[in-house]
């Protein structure tokens, strides 16, 4: 028997999106403007273009929107090196752009989340030029992490950091002086110790509030307070750290009392707006600590997306993550993929234990059936989803970019990260035909690959089996039925090796990851499932790499 649904989402339910709590089951949708919809024919995606394209989102039944920075920037780090928090860079539109764009996403139910950096700032801020031109031992420059570098004649850095990308995480400047960074030269650190810092941010918050924004995704969530008298690392691997121990630079306590001065800040606002943060932390246990109930209200879940399609592992941090979440009464939240990690259609193409950063593009209709099949899991399981924009279409990593036409800043830095990170932010598809697929009236500021237009919105809208179809049907089911979206946990029921089976109330869902056929017990009328499969006499067979949902009522 095949199970497919094809309606498109209807609107969003009026009654969720007064909830006080929406945030604790919402499926949140993140754009990445450059690369979603471009209105000018300029190659770039922009926010008219996003705001021309939110009726989509919402037909797909999604209830917020998660844009990643649109903030003035030279663009050091695709606009996480952020110039004027206050100002829109002209290449995706003005003030004037972003207020269309928030009132029009409310008129149709929909939330808007912005993006925020408050870890650093570019090079180009007001405040970072003003600590250059007045110099060592002004006030300026306490606003950053500025130091005398070590050696005979302050030859040396002040400590023996690396920079996330590559290199010392210390910049000399033409004063002798030397000031952190722990990402690009071109993103220094603030200062969180100095009181105009934290000033400076509530005052930022408090004016995207005011034009209506319904939460922020804090980039570097972990990052902005560092250990007293900037340690050294003494020779230890800092990657290793990363996974297994506090780094002095990274998820120190001290970052939480700004989180709770914040929240403050976001509670003097109707609507419940919040905080999501992006929290890289040895543990989930120590991510809990972001989402404590006078902190934020989400962390990403990056232990979830790391993991590989495996019904043992995933098991694992799922009951992790809800363990960890329960004590502080957040909500887990699930993703498959980011602008930052290959797209899960393609990692899962490729064999197990390559990480979250792979360059080949493996077995293309294996990768989709499983991307699939982890679709459903992860939109079945409690609390919070994110989508990636063209996850929904199965879009694989372009991973064949010729080197000429790559855009990622770290590509070019020779060091660090290593740059592939375009593979992901390829503009989407919208059309069968047209120079850019109907991204824009022009090109794009990316090559796409010639089969996008079978992957398009157009080539699949309607079309029984799509995979656009599948999530319109996936999200739509999840507002239908009670036992989906919050919660706190699962029932886990007996399965074949290789097989996750949970039930939540009166809904089932049974995962095959085995990579073989089973035979499963049939747990009353299917209402979805991500590839075909046949029932008899109270028993399921399930395709390799296959989820089906249930419901016993």
């Amino acid at each position: 028997m095949s199970q497919q649904h094809s309606a498109i989402a209807p609107a969003l339910n009026p009654a969720k999106a007064k909830r006080s709590d929406w945030w604790r089951d919402a499926v949140i949708y993140q754009v990445y403007p450059r690369s979603f919809a471009d209105s000018n024919g300029d190659g770039m995606g922009d926010l008219e273009g996003v705001r021309a394209r939110l009726p989509y989102l919402r037909d797909l039944g999604v209830d917020a929107v998660w844009l990643s920075p649109f903030y003035a920037s030279p663009q050091a780090d695709a606009g996480y090196d952020v110039a004027d928090y206050r100002a829109v860079d002209p290449m995706f539109g003005n003030l004037l752009d972003a207020d269309a764009l928030i009132r029009d996403a409310h008129g149709l139910g929909l939330r808007i989340i912005v993006d925020l950096v408050p870890n650093h700032s570019s090079d180009q801020h007001e405040w970072f030029k003003r600590a250059l031109a007045e110099g060592p031992g002004s006030p300026s420059r306490d606003r950053y992490h500025f130091r005398p570098g070590k050696g005979e004649n302050g030859e040396l850095p002040p400590n023996d950091w690396e920079s996330i990308f590559g290199g010392p995480a210390w910049t000399r400047v033409a004063d002798g002086e030397w000031y952190l960074h722990l990402f690009a030269p071109e993103q220094p650190d603030f200062n969180w110790e100095h009181p105009a810092v934290g000033d400076e941010f509530r005052s930022i918050l408090r004016f995207w509030l005011d034009m209506g924004v319904d939460g922020f995704r804090i980039d570097v969530a972990h990052g902005l307070v560092k250990a007293e008298g900037l340690p050294d690392l003494g020779g230890a691997d800092q990657l290793k750290l990363l996974g297994n121990d506090v780094m002095p630079f990274f998820d120190q306590d001290g970052v939480h009392e700004v989180y709770r001065q914040w929240r403050h800040v976001l509670d003097e606002y109707a609507g419940e707006r919040i905080f999501v943060a992006e929290a890289w932390t040895p543990t989930v246990e120590r991510t809990a600590n972001y989402v404590r109930p006078d902190e934020l209200h989400q962390a990403f879940n990056f232990q979830y997306l790391s993991t590989d399609w495996d019904a043992k592992e995933l098991r694992a941090v799922i009951d992790r993550t809800l363990e960890a979440m329960r004590p502080v009464g957040a909500p887990a939240t699930w993703v498959l993929s980011n602008h930052d990690v290959t797209r899960h259609a393609t990692r899962f193409a490729n064999p197990p234990g390559l990480g979250t950063q792979i360059r080949t593009a493996g077995d293309r209709e294996l990768g989709l059936r499983r991307a699939r099949a982890a679709t459903l899991l992860m939109l079945a399981l409690p609390g919070s989803a994110y989508v990636y924009q063209g996850e929904e279409l199965g879009l694989p990593d372009v991973v064949d970019l010729p080197d000429e036409v790559r855009q990622d800043p770290a590509y070019f830095r020779g060091a660090g990260q290593d740059g592939f990170r375009d593979g992901c932010r390829v503009p989407i598809p919208w059309t069968r035909e047209g120079s850019s697929y109907g991204f824009g009236p022009g090109g794009s500021w990316l090559p796409q690959p010639a089969s996008w237009g079978g992957l398009s919105v157009e080539a699949q809208t309607g079309v029984a089996g799509s995979t656009l179809e599948l999530y319109r049907s996936a999200l739509r089911v999840r507002r239908e039925q009670a036992d989906l979206g919050a919660g706190d946990a699962v029932e886990w029921l007996r399965a074949p090796e290789g097989v996750l089976a949970f039930r939540r109330g009166e809904f089932v869902c049974v995962a095959n990851t085995s990579g073989e056929s089973v035979t499963t017990p049939a747990h009353g009328r299917v209402l979805l499932a991500s590839g075909e499969l046949t029932e008899a006499d109270g028993e399921a067979k399930l395709p390799a790499d296959t989820t089906v949902w249930w419901t016993t009522a």
